[in-house]
């Protein structure tokens, strides 16, 4: 409304001006200002709406005891006394006992400060429902050094932790119902967990899980480039249709052009490419920590078509073998760590053998851009044939929580049940049946450009 917006006293004055004016006058409605509402958020928006932190709530009371019996302990900071504390288990009974040795509550470190959500919601995303206890710093005058530290993890988005075994109890300051009295929830999670994803929330990086055969790539051996062409052959004979036969045809002349470039470089350590002669370059490939033995590939890239022949075993000639590389996978590559920032952290999940794997993906990421050196040995995850994939097993070292992972694969079926909402499927990479149908980089790019978004 208007500056001069009329009182009720001047609506007859009013009137009377527009009688002046041809009788149309002025309706000027006097309407009394609605009854004060509370303010009513929902619940993700209310908890980020956090009062000074020990101020008391309006209205509330000293806070009642959660169920179970409240123990007095000690407070230490390292070796520092910070005062005592009442705790208050959340569950009655057995299950509800206290998580810390001792009768004592020993603070070894403060976790790193979280620049974008507060400390409560990274931990009941990763490991919801898991308060284990209330504390709330004795009525009397806080000693300094616990006032302190609550203000520092109140105000800096850090957490207080204590190490117990292979779990951390992480003691969140939460607004206190009673003035100038600290208060904290103890949540527990699994060692070096919150600090990881901590981290990659702070980076605005999530985790990219890909699997290898027929999602980045297509690999054959002699044995395998045989199998298949007998197999179309079988299919051709019975087949009336002529279109596919026609495909199928054409489909085992690729089998057999690219057959012959493996026997050939299985014989010779050459191939012969549309007349020209190419021979192997010697790749080293780099030691992973506290492997000691010095390993030399012979490698022949051919990148017109997208191809890399290698030998899993140098001193075995058998174990040759022909990749084709999924195209724009450079392009690929270079998006997840553009602009110098990486996006995702990478992680592999296959079915293949060990060794075969650690070479598929040093193919793929040859200068070590995607998974370093040191991270190698624990990011490629082999599973055994028959087995299901389960981000439980592809993070069992702690650096990351399935919560804040995705996956790309060409299938959907070979994953944990629990885990499949988090595959994005992309069309299995077929080059010898459809070489030009490859929309993979286009759908992989769009979903991942629409995480970034929300990171962002």
């Amino acid at each position: 409304p208007p500056p001069n917006t009329k009182t009720r006293g001047s609506a007859s004055a009013e009137a009377k001006r527009g009688r002046a004016h041809g009788g149309r006058g002025l309706l000027t409605l006097s309407i009394p200002p609605p009854a004060p509402r509370p303010l009513r958020f929902p619940a993700p928006l209310a908890a980020m709406l956090r009062p000074s932190p020990l101020l008391p709530v309006p209205g509330a009371s000293a806070a009642a005891a959660p169920p179970g019996r409240a123990a007095s302990m000690r407070m230490f900071h390292g070796d520092v006394f910070l005062g005592e504390a009442d705790v208050f288990p959340i569950k009655p009974g057995p299950e509800g006992a206290l998580p810390f040795p001792s009768n004592e509550i020993r603070i070894s470190h403060l976790s790193p400060a979280s620049e974008r959500c507060p400390p409560l919601a990274i931990l009941q995303t990763i490991a919801p429902f898991s308060v284990r206890c209330k504390l709330q710093a004795k009525p009397l005058p806080p000693h300094p050094s616990l006032h302190r530290l609550y203000l520092t993890c109140f105000n800096e988005y850090k957490s207080a932790v204590v190490v117990v075994g292979d779990e951390e109890l992480h003691l969140v300051a939460m607004p206190s119902k009673v003035e100038k009295v600290p208060c904290f929830w103890c949540c527990s999670v699994r060692v070096g967990l919150y600090a990881a994803s901590v981290g990659m929330l702070n980076l605005r990086c999530l985790a990219i899980v890909f699997d290898l055969d027929e999602t980045l790539i297509v690999a054959n051996t002699m044995r395998s480039f045989e199998s298949r062409i007998e197999m179309l052959s079988r299919r051709m004979d019975i087949e009336d249709d002529p279109v596919r036969v026609a495909g199928m045809s054409a489909e085992i002349k690729r089998y057999i052009e690219d057959r012959e470039l493996l026997k050939e470089f299985i014989d010779t350590d050459t191939v012969t490419d549309n007349g020209r002669i190419v021979g192997t370059q010697k790749e080293e490939v780099q030691p992973m920590p506290g492997v000691q033995e010095r390993l030399v590939r012979p490698v022949i890239r051919l990148p017109e078509r997208n191809a890399i022949l290698t030998r899993i075993n140098p001193e075995i000639r058998d174990t040759s073998v022909f990749v084709k590389l999924r195209p724009a996978w450079e392009d690929l590559r270079s998006y997840l760590t553009a602009k110098g920032r990486k996006r995702f952290e990478v992680y592999v999940c296959t079915m293949a053998e060990r060794d075969y794997a650690l070479e598929i993906w040093r193919l793929l990421d040859p200068e070590a851009n995607l998974i370093s050196l040191n991270n190698l040995s624990d990011r490629v995850v082999c599973v055994k044939a028959g087995s299901k994939k389960s981000l439980q097993h592809v993070f069992r070292d702690g650096g990351c929580h399935p919560k804040m992972a995705m996956v790309i694969d060409d299938r959907l079926q070979v994953w944990d049940e629990k885990d499949q909402h988090r595959v994005h499927v992309v069309p299995a990479y077929a080059p010898y049946y459809a070489p030009q149908a490859e929309v993979f980089l286009l759908l992989l790019t769009c979903s991942l450009l629409n995480i970034i978004a929300v990171l962002e």
